[in-house]
């Protein structure tokens, strides 16, 4: 993989660290590292996916996204809270959950919350590295 890409990628990625900590922070007041970890991660494959489905209409793309990132939680979750018993969060109590890892009202939150995300993407890929 080209320096430029790696570069692009690290910087998407600790965006999506940071900034996914500050909105958790935002939302219930405390966040863990673990989730600064996801949140570079989820940043990342949506930033992949953003330039994979150009032409793509923003709904679209918000469905994929919304997607991509509750199976990064599921999978997150599962590790995290039911393996390593470290009980990060807990979505029993609310409708549809899946083991408690995940659950309808947080996808549908990470659906809306897409619509920033890809446009933070592009800016990134346009202003920051252009030739990539």
């Amino acid at each position: 993989m080209p320096v430029e890409k790696i570069k692009e990628y690290a910087t998407v990625y600790t965006i999506g660290s940071v900034g996914y900590s500050m909105i958790e922070i935002l939302w219930r007041g405390f966040t863990h590292w673990t989730m600064a970890l996801t949140g570079g991660v989820c940043f990342l494959f949506i930033h992949i996916a953003n330039f994979r489905l150009t032409g793509v209409n923003i709904w679209k793309k918000c469905l994929a996204g919304s997607t991509i990132i509750t199976l990064i939680e599921f999978v997150v979750g599962c590790i995290v809270n039911r393996l390593l018993h470290m009980n990060v969060w807990d979505y029993s109590k609310q409708f549809l959950n899946i083991m408690g890892q995940v659950c309808p009202l947080y996808s549908i939150l990470w659906f809306f919350l897409c619509i920033p995300t890809f446009g933070l993407s592009r800016f990134i890929k346009q202003k920051m590295f252009p030739k990539n």
